[in-house]
C-alpha cells in the first residue's frame, strides 16, 4: 500500500488503473495409474495451469485457466495491452473491449480461455480493492454450491475406482461421478462396484465426452437407469451433436437428465445448446465461457429458460460466481483440479455438509499463490521477486 492509497474498505478505488499484468503456467503430472488418467475420448498425463494476476492500488487479483501454454502467450499477446491503464474496477467493461480485441485472433478455444482468466482475476482485484470476499460483489443468491465428487477415470482400478467414489460419499458429498464409455462392455461391472461402494441413497452421474454413436448412447442410457439407477448422462454423444443430444433427451428414460455444455466458449454456444433443446441442465466452465462476467450473462439466459445451471470444476473460482447463478444445480469437484488447487494456491475451500461455502473473511476469491510450492511445475513466466 502507497500513502495515497485507502485503507482497507474505506474511500474509492474508482480511478484505479491497472498497473502491470504477469501471466504464470504450471504444469502438474497427473496421480493415475502409470503416469495418465483417461476418460472416454482422452488420455492425459498433465493438467496445466494459466495463472494470471493484474495488479492495481497496491493490490493483486488472481485468475487462472486450464489450458495449453498457448492460453498464456494469448494473454500477454492480446489481451494485457487492452486490460493495463484500465479502469480495475471495471471487469465487465474490460471483458467487452478484450473481445472486440481478438476477434481476428479468434474468440473461441484458446482465446476465450485467456479471456476467462483475466476477467477472473479483474473480479478478484476489484473485491480485493474493495476488501470484500468476491461472492459479496457479485449479485448473489445463494452463500454456497452443492457439489459432487468427480473422477473415476476409465483406467482406475475397481478398487480405486469405488475407493474414490465411495470416500466422497462417506465425507458427506451424496452424488458422485464417473467416467464411461471407453470400452463400454466394461461399465457395467464398472457400475455395479460403484453402486455397491456408494449404497442405494448416492446419486450416481456418468459422463461419456461425447464417445457414443447416437443409438449406442440411447442404448445405454437405458441400461445406466435401470440397471443402476443412474440419474445424470453428461455428454453422451458429441456436444457438437445437437440433434444427437436432442435424441437422448426426448428419447432416453424420463428420470435420465442429459447435461452438455463445459466446452461452450461464448453466449451463442449457450443459445444453440438451448434452442436446439439439447439439454436438461446446462453445464458452464468458469474458466472457458468467459469468466465470471460470461457466467453472469449465461445465468441469465438459464433463468430466463427455466434451465438449471451445473459449474464445471475449476472449484476455487465456481465456489463464489455460482452463488449468483439463480437457476443453480450444483458445482463438479473434479479430482483434478481440486489437487492442482490445493498443490498451488492456499485458501481453497473444503466440501461441509456436500457444499463448498465461499469464505467471508477473506477478500476477494481468498486464494493466494504457493510461489515455493509452484515453481517446481513451472513453465512459462518467471517467479515474481
Amino acid at each position: 500500500m502507497t500513502g495515497s492509497d485507502p485503507a482497507p474498505g474505506t474511500g474509492s478505488p474508482a480511478d484505479r488503473p491497472v498497473d502491470a499484468v504477469d501471466v504464470h503456467a504450471f504444469e502438474v503430472p497427473v496421480d493415475g495409474p502409470d503416469g495418465s488418467e483417461q476418460d472416454g475420448t482422452l488420455d492425459w498425463d498433465s493438467t496445466t495451469m494459466v495463472l494470471v494476476r493484474v495488479h492495481a492500488g497496491g493490490r493483486t487479483g488472481i485468475g487462472y485457466t486450464y489450458g495449453d501454454t498457448s492460453v498464456a502467450s494469448f494473454v500477454e499477446s492480446k489481451l494485457a495491452p487492452v486490460v493495463r491503464g484500465g479502469s480495475a474496477v471495471a471487469p465487465a467493461a474490460l471483458w467487452h473491449e478484450m473481445g472486440v480485441r481478438m476477434r481476428n485472433a479468434g474468440r473461441p478455444g484458446v482465446g476465450a480461455m485467456a479471456l476467462s482468466a483475466v476477467d477472473v482475476a479483474l473480479w478478484d482485484l476489484k473485491a480485493r480493492l474493495l476488501d470484500l470476499p468476491l461472492v459479496h460483489l457479485l449479485p448473489a443468491y445463494h452463500d454456497r454450491v452443492p457439489v459432487y465428487g468427480s473422477g473415476g477415470f476409465t483406467n482406475y482400478s475397481l478398487d480405486r475406482l469405488t475407493d474414490q467414489l465411495g470416500g466422497w460419499v462417506e465425507q458427506g458429498i451424496p452424488r458422485v461421478k464417473l467416467k464411461t464409455s471407453r470400452d463400454p462392455e466394461q461399465d457395467p461391472r464398472r457400475l455395479t462396484a460403484v453402486r455397491r461402494a456408494v449404497g442405494d441413497e448416492a446419486e450416481v452421474f456418468t459422463d461419456a465426452n461425447g464417445a457414443l454413436g447416437r443409438k449406442q448412447a440411447l442404448y445405454w442410457a437405458h441400461r445406466f437407469h435401470e440397471e443402476w439407477d443412474v440419474r445424470w448422462f453428461e455428454e453422451p454423444v458429441s456436444s457438437a451433436d445437437l440433434e444427437g443430444l436432442r435424441l437422448l433427451r426426448e428419447r432416453g428414460p424420463a428420470r435420465l437428465e442429459i447435461a452438455a455444455g463445459e466446452y461452450a466458449y461464448t453466449p451463442q454456444d449457450f443459445v444453440n445448446l438451448v434452442n436446439g433443446r439439447a439439454v436438461d441442465c446446462l453445464q458452464a466452465d468458469v474458466t472457458r465461457c468467459g469468466g465470471i462476467t460470461g457466467v453472469l450473462e449465461i445465468a441469465g439466459l438459464s433463468a430466463a429458460e427455466h434451465l438449471d445451471l451445473s459449474a464445471h470444476c475449476a472449484p476455487a473460482v465456481s465456489a463464489h460466481v455460482f452463488c449468483a447463478v439463480r437457476r443453480l444445480r450444483h458445482l463438479e469437484y473434479f479430482h483434478d483440479h481440486v489437487r492442482v488447487e490445493s498443490l498451488l494456491l492456499d485458501g481453497t475451500l473444503s466440501p461441509a455438509g456436500g457444499a463448498l461455502r465461499p469464505d467471508p473473511a477473506r477478500p476477494g476469491l481468498g486464494l493466494d499463490v504457493k510461489w515455493a510450492d509452484a515453481e517446481p511445475y513451472r513453465v512459462y513466466g518467471t517467479r515474481p521477486a
